[in-house]
């Protein structure tokens, strides 16, 4: 009766803590397209202002990759207000912080200021948005810092350009086929016109979605969104028409080299949905059962009891337009990686002939309802989300209602999708190798 009484006493505070954590917001658009997007929140004096444009490598031309990780330095320049270099010096001065972050999908741009700044940071935004300076100084300046990030972050990461090698073999239409970072080369051929058409293109208010989030009071943050952006010129409407791509009917096999790494790598990679399709949901919980913790199915199998592997992972990254499921593992010793794919392919061939344990699905259910309050447990983080969940998946209350995806997916729906992505005559092998002198 005591174990009744308290398994009853969690569950009720769990679902206190649940509805605690609901994010309130108010929305509503610009005259000139701008999505806003208000969270007040006066627990902390903390305020963040956020831009995310609907822009990423996807839209850029095949022979200029890296426009839009470009612009993610790039529009930290300077504006006709902001003198060249001072932006970072404005911010750190009043107290702030601020990044930007860039993927095939979209760009994102924020500061975190105390709350009494809340428009200086939105003045910055609008700045960057209105009055961008786009000159050969500052193209020449960023080319060589992107340069820079690509040596350290891929060119001399060890496994560096493995995602990049998978993209390249599992899409063969779409511009998810090249890096996010782009080339270095189709930088350097690019004219100063061409930046600025692509600013022109892209970065304007009705691509764009502004986030306010944080200690605010929300009627004089509105007169200042309307005073600095409001009047801001609406942009051509961006389109777009991607091509689609074939569906994989034969294994393909690939090889790449890497003179960073000792040992190799192997990786079975699969084509898989959007992110807002609901096997997108099912496909996460699987990739988690199957390598998250040191008590997952792959680790405990290859790592701790037959070890075959230094390192096993299941991953399932998703995106606006399709996403890649991926196995990786790093054999030890001298395990051949046609051994270790097998061990793999084992796991998964199970997981679609039988349903995973009722105290499995029950973990897994646990992990998603705590990954869910912890999202939204910072004004940095709620900021981020309300804007992703408005541009990609077009549905702002997903911040609240996106655990619900999750509690509807059943043993049957993670059996499912296995058997519906995850075969071999639909999947790329990369055999990821240590590079030799002759090769």
């Amino acid at each position: 009766m005591k174990k009744s009484i308290f398994f009853l006493s969690s569950l009720l505070c769990a679902n206190v803590a649940l509805k605690a954590q609901e994010v309130k917001y108010e929305e509503y658009d610009l005259d000139n397209g701008m999505h806003v997007i208000l969270h007040q929140d006066n627990s902390a004096p903390v305020v963040t202002t956020s831009v995310m444009y609907h822009v990423g490598a996807k839209d850029e031309n095949p022979e200029r990759t890296g426009f839009a990780h470009f612009f993610e330095h790039l529009l930290f320049e300077g504006t006709e207000n902001i003198e060249r270099g001072e932006w970072f010096n404005i911010v750190s001065s009043n107290g702030g912080s601020n990044n930007a972050n860039t993927t095939d999908d979209r760009t994102y741009y924020y500061e975190v200021f105390p709350s009494n700044n809340v428009e200086l940071g939105l003045w910055m935004e609008s700045e960057r948005l209105l009055h961008p300076v786009i000159n050969q100084v500052g193209v020449d300046t960023q080319n060589e810092v992107v340069k820079e990030e690509k040596r350290l972050r891929v060119d001399n990461q060890p496994y560096g350009n493995l995602l990049a090698e998978v993209k390249k073999n599992i899409f063969k239409k779409h511009p998810y086929r090249w890096a996010t970072i782009g080339s270095m080369d189709h930088l350097d051929a690019a004219t100063l016109e061409e930046f600025q058409a692509f600013n022109n293109k892209f970065y304007v208010p009705n691509n764009a979605v502004l986030v306010v989030a944080g200690d605010i009071d929300v009627p004089s943050v509105k007169k200042m969104i309307q005073d600095y952006f409001g009047t801001i010129p609406r942009g051509e409407e961006v389109t777009r028409n991607l091509p689609k791509e074939d569906p994989i009917t034969q294994q393909i096999n690939a090889k790449t080299y890497d003179q960073n790494i000792q040992i190799p790598a192997v990786i079975a990679a699969y084509r898989t949905p959007s992110f807002k399709e609901r096997d997108a949901y099912a496909l996460d919980m699987l990739s988690t059962y199957l390598s998250s913790g040191k008590s997952s199915v792959l680790y405990k199998k290859l790592v701790d009891e037959q070890k075959q592997a230094l390192q096993v992972q299941a991953v399932n990254i998703s995106q606006e337009d399709y996403g890649i499921y991926a196995l990786f593992g790093l054999p030890l010793g001298d395990v051949p990686l046609t051994d270790l794919l097998a061990e793999m392919d084992e796991e998964i061939v199970k997981v679609q002939n039988e349903l995973i344990s009722e105290k499995d699905y029950q973990k897994l259910q646990n992990k998603f309802e705590n990954q869910f309050v912890n999202s939204n447990s910072s004004i940095q983080g709620i900021a981020n989300s309300l804007a992703r969940y408005y541009m990609l998946y077009g549905d702002t209350a997903l911040i609240n209602n996106e655990i619900d995806i999750y509690r509807s997916i059943t043993r049957e729906d993670i059996r499912n999708v296995a058997k519906k992505y995850l075969n071999p005559n639909q999947r790329l092998v990369l055999e990821y190798l240590p590079k030799k002198d002759d090769q």
